[in-house]
């Protein structure tokens, strides 16, 4: 692996965890500079396209998910390990699917579920976009539907 500090190609694994994606952290110490970081590794497990509601297909784009969710959590008190476990739970349940072609809402519902157990705020930024909550009535009946639930 190597430093990002230096570029040196030696480093040590000081520690190794597991998370339960599959995916190991391993947290590396440099034996040229000495500085310590950390590398994550994750299997590649194939995904599925992501059919729109146009009827267009794209592969499944991780970053441009982890890139909708940050922007709803913006300026909240959610962690970068909050919203890249999400999207770590959103790519598991894809693949678990084993579907090659999955339809783009069902991204969205994942995405949604995951955000309001998270941050209510950010569950209804992201769901005005998602949800097309194109006026203050039906916003406010999403925001009443929130606050009714224990």
């Amino acid at each position: 692996m190597r430093c990002p500090y230096c570029q040196n190609d030696d480093s040590k694994v000081i520690d190794t965890t597991h998370d339960s994606h599959g995916g190991i952290r391993r947290r590396r110490e440099c034996l040229s500079c000495g500085q310590r970081f950390s590398s994550y590794e994750r299997p590649i497990l194939s995904t599925p396209l992501i059919v729109k509601q146009d009827g267009t297909r794209e592969e499944f784009d991780r970053e441009k998910l982890e890139r909708g969710i940050r922007i709803s959590c913006a300026k909240r008190p959610v962690s970068a390990t909050d919203i890249e476990r999400l999207v770590g739970q959103v790519e598991s349940e894809l693949q678990r699917l084993g579907k090659a072609e999955i339809s783009s809402r069902v991204v969205g519902d994942l995405v949604i579920k995951g955000l309001k157990e998270m941050d209510q705020i950010a569950y209804i930024r992201y769901a005005i976009v998602y949800l097309r909550l194109d006026d203050l009535h039906s916003l406010r009946n999403e925001i009443d539907h929130l606050l009714l639930e224990p």
